[in-house]
This record gives structure tokens, C-alpha cells and sequence, in this order.
């Protein structure tokens, strides 16, 4: 697990997985290209980083766009002439609704951060570790890439391509000395969870984490710092034979089948 010399390069950095994985690999002597579209966040990550006396640039890029996808690529060249770890992990949830009520343009715009701009990174990023007969990718799925969630089409739809595109991209990539996985958390603490509680039920989000809390076997949603430690595994040399995987990080969630709704009424 050691990172020395070498040099990660993650999208959402700003906060959550993203910021909890670039504190992870800076810990084990990566150097860190901090991504995302907010600069304040994506410099207060790098910020802490270097605090502890780390190596940390970041860069503001919308990872929809493939000028500013490039751009990042560049960055992380110029700075340090390879890419030897992606962590292709920006995204959103959209808003919750039926599909009989889902706005069209919404549903578009998780479409195009969450399965576009994985697309994008891995266009980028992989002919620069083809170039190099080595490197790792790690994509953010979901638990949703892997069953339904009622509620949230949209969000399921565009992680079961992140799914698709990781096992399409590993097949590809894995005689060149790349290997392409993908990370599939459940419920985590952060930002997106609170934003889901408080769509599902806005007078009273907490009680909706109460039953989320309830459904999953460990009782409890998982941390950042827990996904981000299966993201490195999966980057280091201990992992050397894993290409095309999925890695379920859900307390259990999917270990006993059911789907947590997000909706106030089930349609029948």
C-alpha cells in the first residue's frame, strides 16, 4: 500500500468519498490531482493535504465537458508526467420522483455527469497509462449499478452504466497493464445522503436515516474513509490480479436482497 512516487488523480475530490480517498492516498505518499467544479472545495482539500505535509494541485473542471477533461489530463502531466491512479468518482443523485413524474431534463443531467463523465475520464486518462504500460482506475458505482431503487431511476440507470463501462473498459484495457474497477457504496455518510433524506421527507429527514439505519444489516451507514480504503486497495499492488470487479461497500444492504424506497408511496 505504498503510493510513494506515484500520483492519483480523482474527480469530486471536493468533498465526501472523493476528499476522504485523495486524504487516503496522500497518507500513503501519493501525489494528488484534486478535481472537481467547485474551487473552494477542491483547494480545501488539497489544502489539508499539504498540511500534512503532502503533495496536492487542484484543478476546477466540469466533468461533462471533454475540453475541460482534457485539461485536467494536461494538468496532471505537466505537473508530474504520468497518471499511475484514477479515481473517476464525480457525481450526482438528481432529484427523487416516479419515472411517470421524472423531469426530462434532469434525468439528462445525472445521465451526463454520472455516466458521461466517467466515459470522458476514462477517454482521457487511459491512453496516458496504455502509454505507460500501467496504471489503475476506480469508478464510483453504486449499489444502485446493481439493483432498483424506487424513486431514483435515474441515478440506478446511470450507475448501471458506470457498471457496463467499467467491465467494458477492463476487457480493453487489460493486456496494456491496466486495470478498470468499480466501487459500489451503499448509504455513506455525506453530503448526498443528506440530500436524499431531506427530499424523501423535508419536515423530518432524520427520521428517514432511522430507517435506513434499520434496514441495513450493520445498522448503520458506512464512512467515507471506509470506501476510500477499498479504493486504494484496489489501486495498489496488492490487488494485482483484480480487473473488472465490483466491490460492494453497503453494510449488507444487498446481501439480503431488499431495496430501500425512496419514495413516500409506492405506485400499485
Amino acid at each position: 500500500m505504498d503510493f510513494n512516487g506515484k500520483v492519483a488523480l480523482i474527480t469530486g475530490a471536493g468533498n465526501g468519498i472523493g476528499r476522504a480517498t485523495a486524504l487516503a492516498f496522500a497518507a500513503r505518499g501519493a501525489r494528488l490531482l484534486v478535481v472537481d467544479r467547485d474551487a473552494e472545495t477542491a483547494e480545501a482539500t488539497a489544502a489539508v493535504i499539504r498540511q500534512q505535509g503532502g503533495e496536492a494541485r487542484c484543478h476546477v473542471a466540469d466533468v461533462t465537458r471533454s475540453a475541460e477533461v482534457e485539461a485536467y489530463v494536461q494538468a496532471a502531466m505537466e505537473a508530474w508526467g504520468r497518471i499511475d491512479c484514477f479515481f473517476n468518482n464525480a457525481g450526482i443523485e438528481g432529484r427523487l420522483a416516479a419515472i411517470v413524474d421524472m423531469d426530462e431534463a434532469m434525468f439528462d443531467e445525472v445521465q451526463a455527469v454520472n455516466v458521461k463523465g466517467v466515459f470522458l475520464g476514462l477517454r482521457a486518462v487511459l491512453p496516458v497509462m496504455l502509454a505507460q504500460r500501467s496504471g489503475a482506475v476506480v469508478n464510483t458505482a453504486s449499489v444502485a449499478g446493481l439493483v432498483g431503487t424506487p424513486g431514483m431511476a435515474a441515478y440506478v440507470a446511470s450507475k448501471h452504466a458506470v457498471m457496463g463501462l467499467t467491465k467494458s473498459a477492463a476487457g480493453e484495457v487489460a493486456r496494456g497493464g491496466v486495470r478498470v474497477n468499480a466501487v459500489c457504496p451503499g448509504p455513506i455518510e455525506t453530503r448526498m445522503m443528506r440530500a436524499i433524506e431531506a427530499q424523501i421527507d423535508p419536515a423530518n429527514p432524520a427520521s428517514v436515516e432511522q430507517r435506513y439505519h434499520a434496514a441495513l444489516p450493520l445498522g448503520r451507514y458506512g464512512t467515507a474513509e471506509e470506501v476510500a480504503n477499498v479504493v486504494v486497495f484496489l489501486c495498489s499492488s496488492l490487488a494485482g490480479n483484480i480487473t473488472g470487479a465490483q466491490y460492494v461497500i453497503d453494510g449488507g444492504r444487498t446481501s439480503i436482497g431488499g431495496a430501500i424506497t425512496t419514495l413516500p408511496k409506492v405506485l400499485s
